[in-house]
């Protein structure tokens, strides 16, 4: 492949470019975090993908990964062999994108990026070498985020079929999850689509925790605090041996009459609201 110096508005444009005509493996060497997350959505995109192997600073992949709408999503590429993830300590080179082919160097200034490529022979040599050793010195970074596959496949095994419908409404919804202030992360959105729904505690706490999403003392401290704040209402269904369940409700008639897709942001807006 000839790769012709290009500059785009997005990173993602460059990735798409250059991986798209790539068959075998890649690496991608030291992204910024915006970087990273362009990357897993555009991987996500390709009708094939190449196996790319990324090297990454343990704090950036950290950062990245916090998010649930990416770190799920690069968990079914890593399940389905795509994407490889190793840390690093030191930078030593720019970004870059090293191709069997070809290597791109990525140079950001402002809003825009530079991407300047060469497919010298022996300079593409070198680069995969070099990368090669890199990636053998890393160290394998663990994601502990289930793939999204498995979190719907599973919420459609173990619920009524308007429970996954809704989560997923929930997700396209949003541009981040990460319940820090910039979105809900995945028990909260877990817990106000069970709400909805009117499914009992015990069942999408034991979901969760079975799929790995978390467990069912996150899922406990959560609803109690969502349910401190007005958000979550329950009330005790009897059941024939122990304590009575709780079923999750909706607490706050904003919420009840909100369709799925504006569950998250009419959630926020009252959060946001309480906090203030």
């Amino acid at each position: 492949m000839s790769f012709t110096n290009r500059i785009e508005t997005d990173v993602a444009d460059v990735y798409r470019a250059v991986l798209s005509e790539t068959t075998d493996d890649a690496f991608v060497v030291v992204p910024a975090a915006a970087s990273v997350e362009r990357l897993v959505t555009v991987l996500d995109g390709l009708d094939s993908p190449p196996t790319v192997r990324l090297l990454a600073f343990d704090s950036t992949l950290k950062d990245v990964l916090d998010d649930f709408l990416v770190a799920s999503t690069a968990a079914d590429l890593i399940d389905e062999g795509t994407l490889s993830l190793g840390t690093i300590e030191e930078a030593g080179t720019g970004q870059l994108i090293v191709t069997d082919e070809t290597v791109v160097s990525l140079v950001t200034a402002g809003q825009r990026v530079a991407a300047l490529g060469t497919d010298d022979e022996e300079f593409v040599a070198n680069a995969n070498e070099r990368s090669e050793e890199r990636w053998e010195a890393s160290s394998s970074y663990s994601l502990r985020t289930p793939p999204l596959s498995r979190i719907r496949e599973t919420m459609a095994e173990a619920f009524d079929p308007g429970v996954r419908d809704d989560f997923d409404a929930v997700l396209a919804s949003l541009d981040t999850a990460r319940g820090d202030g910039n979105g809900l992360d995945e028990v909260t959105i877990s817990l106000l689509v069970a709400a909805k729904n009117e499914e009992l505690l015990y069942d999408i706490s034991k979901w969760g925790e079975d799929t790995g999403v978390a467990s069912k003392a996150t899922f406990s401290r959560t609803k109690t605090r969502l349910e401190e704040m007005g958000l979550l209402d329950t009330t005790k269904v009897p059941i024939d041996v122990g304590r009575p369940r709780l079923r999750l409700l909706l607490g706050d008639e904003r919420l009840s009459e909100a369709d799925a897709d504006e569950l998250a942001a009419v959630a926020t807006g009252i959060l946001s609201t309480d906090a203030s």
